[in-house]
């Protein structure tokens, strides 16, 4: 994936042999990515002083297979410096009955390309430092907390020394004191980022634990910071962060640890049910 400075480059280079007009649009980004992409082409044409079908065009003589394909690669570079109001301007104009469409959609999308993308010998190698740690940790801090404490609550099932790392009573960092090395930090981010996250990663690492990261992508500050990075795609609806892929990866690591540990886990579970059935935990199968 290229980055903001070689995209920018690519249309300074390409700005040399496109018409005035494509030149013009190339100007513009280059000027102006942080507002391009918001824009349509249809705003973007009205903001340079071309038609619509010029932008179209211009996307084109760039490579990509439209107009959405060049936004869509803007929004990528950026995305995880914009606010909540920039992200949710970059979907308010969205036609009110397409959204049960559009998100469902995107969120399949984002599970087809996760599933394309994923290196199988990263997720096989998290796999394994999480079968040999002494001891897990799960970060998740703001919006990827849910996904730390659903990962949290089926890693418990397999494993005896599951903790949770997340915002509460105690700082993350008095919830970090005692890793060290043998034990693993599982760092859970996406955009926006938050910088506690990286700082607690940072931390476990001079302590000489092991790093994983489930992040988005190569762009991400965790990518080099972990030692084996997982890779879920998170593109956005509007200011809701989309977690379908990130928790489809997670359900996937939960299924190939319990097949591992399968003797394990099942005398867990019949263990727990007689608990469950002493207190009624769940209801019973007759549905009193």
């Amino acid at each position: 994936m290229e980055n903001a400075q070689e995209l920018i480059e690519r249309l300074n280079h390409s700005g040399k042999k496109l018409s005035k007009s494509h030149r013009r649009i190339a100007e513009c980004i280059v000027t102006h990515y942080d507002k391009v992409v918001f824009m349509t082409a249809s705003k973007l044409g009205e903001y340079v002083g071309v038609s619509e079908s010029t932008v179209v065009r211009f996307a084109a003589a760039l490579g990509y297979s439209g107009y959405p394909q060049l936004q869509k690669a803007l929004q990528e570079l950026i995305r995880h410096r914009l606010t909540a109001s920039q992200r949710f301007e970059m979907t308010s104009d969205m036609d009110h009955t397409q959204v049960l469409n559009k998100v469902l959609k995107a969120d399949i999308q984002n599970i087809r390309s996760t599933l394309d993308e994923l290196d199988v010998n990263s997720f096989e190698d998290a796999i394994e430092k999480i079968l040999q740690a002494r001891k897990i940790y799960i970060l998740g801090l703001r919006a990827s907390a849910p996904v730390a404490e659903f990962f949290g609550h089926y890693l418990k099932f397999i494993f005896a020394n599951v903790t949770v790392v997340t915002s509460g009573i105690s700082d993350i960092f008095e919830q970090l004191a005692r890793i060290g090395e043998g034990d693993l930090l599982i760092g859970i981010s996406f955009p926006r980022y938050t910088a506690r996250s990286i700082e607690a990663m940072e931390f476990a690492r001079s302590k000489g634990a092991a790093l994983i990261a489930i992040t988005d992508g190569p762009l991400s500050p965790l990518h080099s910071t972990a030692d084996t990075c997982l890779m879920a795609k998170s593109d956005m609806s509007s200011f809701v962060d989309s977690l379908t892929a990130p928790l489809s990866l997670i359900n996937a690591l939960i299924v190939a640890l319990g097949q591992r540990r399968r003797h394990e886990v099942s005398e867990y579970f019949e263990g727990m049910e007689q608990i469950w059935d002493q207190y009624s935990v769940y209801l019973s199968k007759s549905g009193e």
